[in-house]
């Protein structure tokens, strides 16, 4: 007997754990990683400390140097998101009864609904993550610019992105191993005319572009992420109105994918108590039959803990 209302469901957490959508980012930008506890610290170390040059030089009887490196501890909560649906008990025997009289194309509505929570889910957070990253009040002014007018890359006669971006690789102290932009970003530097230029090399300025092509031109050790998720921003009720979760910026960062919440030098990261969840609670109070409302959840936090290991180029093409 189960001692909360409840019930985890191991079949549908294995739903929610697996059921990703190809064009959903968020991980590969803060990717997650796992905390003990719902209350977790985690170091920040100098940025000092790695790149000071102390007296190496030791004589015959002398001593060495002693280097100390400092870090401060910082703590944080992770926050639960969850959602339900409801399922009438109606529904799931009809499901049963179609698979007893051999129908087996169906999918139980319960593991239906939790594919749909878990998309509702993890978009959700793929906003979250966009939102945090492309604030500029997370930045200081030396890390960030908002272009605008002939300045933005979707001005193919003035701008000139084959310049403006390894200059900014370049002045940063660790150099970022990775750029994220939205659909409508790539779609204009993927085509820029001083891009295509540079890549090809034949004197022409048309063309389009690969993320290889891309990553090799500016020496970049991974290719570019490419924010490709949908947002339904109208309110309930209202027409459909669809967004790009990523807009019309660009970031550069420097990740470690190996970092935690103990050692490793890196942009963020998503601190995640457990796993995803997914499983029911009884409701016999829906229809005449009763049911149940599926819920899916997850314990995370997204964080930025070093902005100075990024630059962000806000608007960098027009809406």
């Amino acid at each position: 007997m189960s001692l909360a209302p409840f019930t985890i469901s191991a079949t549908a957490t294995a739903v929610a754990v697996a059921y990703t959508q190809s064009d959903l980012v968020a991980d590969l930008v803060l990717p997650r990683v796992p905390v003990d506890t719902q209350r977790f610290g985690y170091n920040v170390y100098n940025k000092e400390d790695g790149f000071t040059i102390p007296e190496t030089e030791v004589g015959r009887k002398g001593k060495p140097a002693e280097v100390e490196f400092g870090s401060k501890e910082l703590s944080d909560v992770t926050v639960d998101h969850g959602l339900d649906t409801p399922i009438p008990n109606a529904d799931v025997q009809n499901y049963e009864g179609a698979r007893r009289n051999g129908n087996t194309r169906l999918v139980d509505p319960r593991l239906r609904a939790t594919r749909a929570l878990t998309q509702c889910l993890l978009t959700r957070r793929e906003k979250r993550v966009a939102d945090l990253v492309t604030n500029v009040a997370n930045y200081g002014v030396d890390n960030r610019i908002v272009l605008s007018g002939t300045s933005q890359w979707s001005d193919y006669t003035n701008s000139d992105p084959s310049r403006a971006i390894p200059d900014v690789l370049d002045s940063l102290f660790m150099r970022p191993t990775n750029l994220v932009m939205g659909r409508r970003v790539w779609s204009f530097l993927s085509r820029h005319p001083r891009i295509c230029a540079a890549v090809f090399k034949n004197g022409t300025n048309n063309g389009l572009v690969t993320r290889a092509q891309f990553a090799e031109l500016f020496e970049m050790s991974e290719l570019p992420i490419i924010g490709e998720g949908w947002l339904n921003t109208a309110a309930k009720g209202q027409p459909v109105n669809m967004q790009r979760v990523w807009g019309n910026d660009m970031l550069a960062f420097h990740r470690d994918m190996n970092a935690d919440t103990e050692y490793g030098v890196t942009f963020g990261f998503t601190a995640e108590w457990g796993t995803r969840v997914a499983g029911s609670i009884v409701d016999p109070d829906m229809g005449i039959r009763g049911g149940e409302r599926q819920r899916v959840g997850e314990s995370v936090k997204e964080l930025i803990i070093a902005s100075d290991l990024a630059y962000l180029w806000k608007n960098a093409v027009t809406g």
